[in-house]
């Protein structure tokens, strides 16, 4: 066991955390018209990678976070069709864009939940994960992600460069 996870729920969490860091940087790129092709296709690698791993985790029946999962999968791969399929032609620009934040914001949803869960100090404001505190955060990034979805659609006009 490593820092008392099992070797797959590491990895899970690893690739989780990977695809986060790349994520934002790759965020970064939308807000000033840069692909960023590496950190994109990173963070595009690692949260396919996250979400699907989570299925094969242990448990005994259907879980919010399987049907997080799920969502993330289809807004990825819409995300992988505008970006390599249509090329960000059109409208499929602002459709990646989009598509993008919604993917790193479920990343942060997650681990947002996942740290009332399992970091003992906020365990102690959120203990059932209902309580304000926990919802509060939750709305504080959703709100945030929002906004910065809705300025990377404004501003994600990358040149051509395929």
């Amino acid at each position: 066991m490593i820092l008392g996870m099992t070797p797959l729920v590491f990895a899970h969490t690893a690739l989780s955390l990977i695809g986060i860091v790349a994520g934002l940087v790759a965020l970064l790129g939308l807000l000033s018209a840069n692909r960023l092709p590496g950190w994109t296709a990173l963070f595009l690698a690692a949260t396919i990678l996250t979400s699907a791993s989570g299925f094969v985790l242990p448990a005994d029946h259907i879980k919010p976070s399987h049907v997080v999962g799920v969502v993330s999968l289809v807004v990825l791969a819409i995300a992988l069709y505008a970006l390599y399929v249509q090329r960000l032609r059109g409208a499929w620009r602002w459709i990646y864009a989009g598509a993008a934040v919604a993917a790193l914001w479920l990343n942060v949803f997650v681990l947002i939940a996942q740290a009332f869960l399992k970091i003992d100090v906020l365990k102690a404001f959120a203990p059932t994960g209902s309580e304000p505190p926990f919802a509060i955060t939750e709305g504080v990034g959703l709100v945030v992600f929002v906004i910065l979805g809705l300025v990377a659609v404004i501003r994600f006009h990358p040149a051509a460069d395929y």
